[in-house]
This record gives C-alpha cells, structure tokens and sequence, in this order.
C-alpha cells in the first residue's frame, strides 16, 4: 500500500516561513512543481527525487538541502531551485510521484484476507522502506509535504475501497459499510506500531487487527450511523 514511495518529494518550513536560511531555504512553499512532459525533464525530476530520497533518510529533514540534493542528482542547483522552489517543493513531488504506480489491493476471496494481506504490505514497506517512515515525519514538520501526504493516502484508501465493495457483494459486510473506516481501524495499528512507537515488526498484529475489523464489519460496525461506524 506504501511501498511505492520507496521507489518514487515536498517540504515546508515550518515556523519561520518565508525567512531565508542555511541550505537554500529559501522563502514559503507555496508553488507547486511544475509538471513537463518526458525526455530530459523526466529525467531530471526522476534523479532529483532519487536523490532527495535519499539525503533525507542519511541526513533527516533538518540537513536536508536544495544544494545537496543538486550535488548528489548531479543536476545544477539553478535547475533544482526553478522546478522546486525549495525542500517543501522536492518531498511534495516524491509523494505525487508515488502516486503514480498502479498497485492494486489483493483480492484474497474474504474481507479478513484481503486486510491481512493489505497489512502485510504495509509492514513489508515499513520495514524495508526506510524512506517511507521519514517522508511521514517530514509530514509533521512541512506543510507541503503533509499536503502530499494527504493526497497519497487519499488516493491509495480510494483504491482499497474495492475491497470492501467486494465483501459487500459476497455478503460478508452489510450495504453501507463505510470503505475508509474499514481500512483505517485495520491498517492503523501497523502504522502505529511501526511508525509513533517505532517498534518492531510484528506481523501477528496485523492479523489480528484485520480478524478483528473484519469481524466489526460483519456484524455493522462500520455503516454509517450504526454505533459510531
């Protein structure tokens, strides 16, 4: 469900907005990248998020720089900050770019397998990703990239909704069952466990989250209206 942002960046500035500082950060994030068609473009953008990638899991946002990025993409710094703008700008792309795969949940046959196997993938990202973990806590310091992160889980928890659309049709959830609320109770204590506590991996809690939420869903947990659902 993460995975591709592993593979695929916008940061704001937080207090003090819009003050120049060390690094090239430079002024408010308020532009957003802008988009242009293959060739060398695509190229470019392709090395300059690999490498924000990167520098953001060695070095953290704090020693995240427009001129490192540049350095390590081997593209000029003029180039980076025209396209960018600033660190805001970059991890905003590298989350926009993540939203262009074409990862599909898995279609087990039940609800309860679907989750598990939804929350395998976020355990397997979370774990081998390391990108991923530090892109969610630049969220927290950015308002750019929290924007991005927003849009990238808006979109993937809309691609899962077939998943429960699917377990309506088999009659294991009633009609009305909310899609979002099913995959946030079954997915956030992956998260949790994972990203705030920062634990280890634990791939029963993901089982037993998804037993559980499917379990709810069954019995109507999860329409609207019904019991808080």
């Amino acid at each position: 469900m993460v995975a591709a942002v592993g593979a695929s960046g916008n940061r704001d500035t937080g207090p003090g907005a819009g003050q120049p500082s060390d690094g090239g950060r430079t002024g408010p994030s308020a532009s957003v990248p802008v988009r242009r068609p293959g060739g060398r473009t695509a190229r470019v953008r392709t090395h300059v998020l690999v490498a924000a990638r990167e520098l953001l899991v060695e070095r953290g946002y704090d020693e995240l720089t427009m001129d490192a990025v540049a350095e390590r993409a081997g593209v000029h710094r003029t180039t980076v900050y025209r396209r960018w703008r600033d660190v805001g700008g970059l991890l905003a792309d590298v989350l926009d770019a993540a939203g262009g795969d074409d990862w599909r949940p898995p279609d087990t046959g039940t609800l309860e397998g679907d989750l598990v196997a939804v929350n395998a993938e976020v355990e397997a990202a979370l774990s081998a990703e390391a990108v991923v973990a530090a892109l969610i806590a630049a969220s927290f310091r950015s308002q750019e990239a929290a924007g991005a992160l927003r849009r990238f889980w808006e979109e993937r928890y809309a691609r899962c909704a077939v998943v429960v659309e699917r377990a309506v049709r088999r009659g294991e959830c009633p009609e009305g069952t909310c899609a979002r609320r099913v995959l946030v109770a079954a997915t956030a204590p992956v998260y949790q466990q994972r990203v705030l506590v920062r634990g280890g991996a634990d791939p029963e809690l993901g089982r037993q989250a998804a037993r559980s939420v499917a379990l709810g869903a069954a019995g109507g947990v999860f329409v609207s209206g019904a019991g808080g659902g």
